[in-house]
């Protein structure tokens, strides 16, 4: 039995495909479940998204990775990733991060569980809990997957809930598909080294408002770029990319097309112009993260080539 845990995962499905003189005709799937609920799962295979009813599932069960991250691989792209999305406010427990930017963004308001807290993990966990509770905040957790199963295996003991699985997704920069040819009349990418005032209103409505700490955690990377797609006089698309882990990452963010200016590939000519950014910057990789259940999002860095290197979940403490 699949659980919401084996999202981001590579797992094979036996399905029935008919019934052939009585007897069930099985057909088998192999890929990444992307989704999971209670009447479908999807995958990402080879051959291009496959959704499944449930009551045709005969079998499915997790298989291994075809590579999986070493844990020192997982560390490294958090840490890149942490970098990527700076906290105004930082403690540390050992090697463990405690990260607060007055609750804007789960990144940028959860401890990061990774390497050696310097204490037992129950202690660990208390005073995870502590310190949000002097800065009036619930208490978060970034749990990558597998590597932070211990706690979260002390979570679950402790009642926490779960937010939906995040997938962090790679691909190297050399392998992105060449991008088709833009149609006759099509706006520029361009690339700036601030956000514009528009630039901000439409994150704004991405992530439910902006303070200021909000502009601390965009702009207070030494390498970032925020792109900007303008159509008769409005912006109507954006990104935001960034290059840390020691020059290695290009880090794709608030990737956003708005409603009336979708379905006309201007999502992909964003990554792709903040990826030729981060390849005249030294970056070879690229990553980003998105939830699970974005289908949509799931589909379009498919088609550009990421792959997921691992998943998290973020873990929120109950109400005191």
């Amino acid at each position: 039995m699949l659980r919401q845990q084996d999202v981001g995962h590579r797992i094979v499905v036996r399905r029935i495909v008919g019934i052939r003189e009585g007897r069930p005709l099985f057909s088998d799937a192999l890929g990444e479940l992307v989704e999971l609920t209670e009447t479908h799962l999807t995958l990402a295979t080879a051959q291009g998204r496959l959704r499944v009813p449930v009551a045709e599932v005969h079998r499915a069960k997790r298989v291994p990775p075809t590579r999986r991250p070493t844990a020192a691989a997982v560390v490294a792209l958090e840490r890149a990733s942490d970098e990527a999305w700076p906290a105004v406010v930082r403690g540390r427990l050992g090697d463990w991060l405690l990260r607060s930017a007055a609750g804007w963004s789960g990144r940028a308001n959860s401890a990061l569980p990774v390497g050696d807290p310097d204490r037992p993990l129950p202690a660990a966990v208390d005073a995870i809990e502590r310190w949000y509770a002097e800065r009036g905040q619930p208490a978060m957790v970034n749990t990558p997957l597998p590597l932070a199963a211990p706690v979260g295996a002390e979570l679950d003991a402790r009642d926490w809930g779960a937010r939906p699985p995040v997938l962090v997704q790679t691909v190297p920069l050399a392998a992105l598909p060449p991008a088709p040819p833009p149609p006759a009349g099509a706006p520029p990418v361009g690339l700036a080294a601030a956000p514009s005032e528009d630039w901000l209103a439409i994150a704004a409505g991405r992530k439910g408002g902006l303070p200021d700490a909000a502009r601390h955690v965009l702009t207070a990377v030494d390498r970032v770029r925020f792109a900007q797609v303008y159509a008769d006089g409005a912006l109507v698309a954006i990104g935001r990319g960034t290059v840390t882990g020691e020059g290695r990452w290009l880090g794709l963010s608030l990737i956003e097309v708005v409603p009336s200016a979708r379905r006309q590939g201007l999502a992909g000519r964003v990554v792709r112009a903040l990826a030729g950014w981060g390849l005249a910057e030294g970056a070879s990789h690229a990553f980003l993260q998105v939830e699970q259940r974005n289908i949509a999002a799931v589909a379009l860095y498919r088609g550009l080539g990421f792959n997921t290197h691992h998943t998290y979940l973020t873990r929120v403490a109950p109400p005191a």
